[in-house]
């Protein structure tokens, strides 16, 4: 399926680093759908993530947003693309002296379409405050619920567009599926207008919320499309082990033990596979997602 609107659009973007090389030829972003950004660490997804946030200004290329809007225009007082985003990172974002009702009074003076009693609700809701909204301190806070408190922030503003690095990552199982929930009732509340963009290890955890995925690595983008085509484009094929070896040389990649073998296939090279006793699976994002990066390490 072909992309037909994006939320951000960028093309031949660049960041040079001692020993790293984040090269990305070109990045669409689907409008009104949850993408997955995936890739081991040190594969550049957090410098990516910083560098569409507008956090990091020290790279080359181009980036557009909602169609609109590019990176200069970004940094202007009127261009309402910050307005329009929301990010949420993995360190630093609040200082630690601030209390969660001085992260709700800075928002308020930070975004004009910010709504402090949806923040205080969601406050009570993702259990950051009691019910009488007692104070507590930044620093004291776990990382989970500082994570929570960063989703309260963006999620009291109208936004159009959710860039969240690891969001998944602090948070225990339970509040991950409340995450999932969470992007899917942003995303249904704006009738296809609005976009989340999310960096992820937890590929399981996160695969029921992600229409679109993009694979990076080693500071290149691999393999993307929506998950569904890419459930199409590869089959999880499993065999016994005498066929290994021929399996092998057709296979994408291959797992090997005493008894038998299992890979990735690509679905163009599965006729490659006759005469042999095989099984066909419809591979998890998770498998593939696996599988592309160890091609590509």
């Amino acid at each position: 399926m072909e992309i037909e609107k994006t939320a951000i659009r960028a093309s031949h973007l660049e960041k040079k680093f001692k020993s790293f090389n984040l090269n990305i030829q070109e990045l669409k972003i689907p409008k009104g759908f949850a993408t997955a950004l995936i890739g081991e660490n040190g594969a550049g997804k957090t410098t990516l993530m910083n560098i569409l946030a507008g956090i990091r200004l020290d790279y080359k290329g181009e980036i557009t947003f909602f169609e609109k809007w590019d990176d200069r225009d970004r940094e202007k007082k009127d261009c309402p693309v910050r307005e329009l985003i929301g990010y949420t990172g993995t360190s630093g974002y609040f200082l630690p002296q601030w209390t969660v009702q001085d992260v709700g009074e800075v928002s308020s003076l930070l975004f004009e379409n910010f709504d402090r009693e949806q923040f205080d609700r969601l406050c009570r809701e993702l259990n950051i405050t009691d019910q009488k909204g007692k104070e507590k301190k930044v620093s004291q806070l776990s990382d989970g619920n500082r994570t929570k408190l960063m989703l309260a922030g963006v999620l009291a503003r109208k936004t159009e567009l959710l860039l969240m690095d690891e969001p998944a990552s602090p948070l225990d199982p339970l509040m991950r599926d409340r995450l999932c929930e969470m992007i899917q009732e942003y995303l249904a509340s704006g009738n296809g207008e609005k976009s989340v963009f999310f960096s992820t290890h937890n590929v399981s955890d996160m695969e029921n919320v992600t229409d679109y995925a993009v694979i990076m690595s080693h500071g290149r983008i691999v393999e993307r499309g929506f998950v569904e085509d890419l459930k199409a484009k590869y089959v999880l094929v499993k065999g016994e082990k005498e066929d290994a070896a021929k399996a092998g040389s057709i296979l994408y990649t291959i797992q090997e033990n005493k008894y038998s073998f299992e890979g990735l296939c690509l679905t163009e090279n599965l006729e490659k596979l006759a005469g042999m006793e095989v099984t066909r699976e419809i591979p998890s994002l998770y498998q593939i997602s696996v599988a592309v990066m160890k091609k590509n390490a």
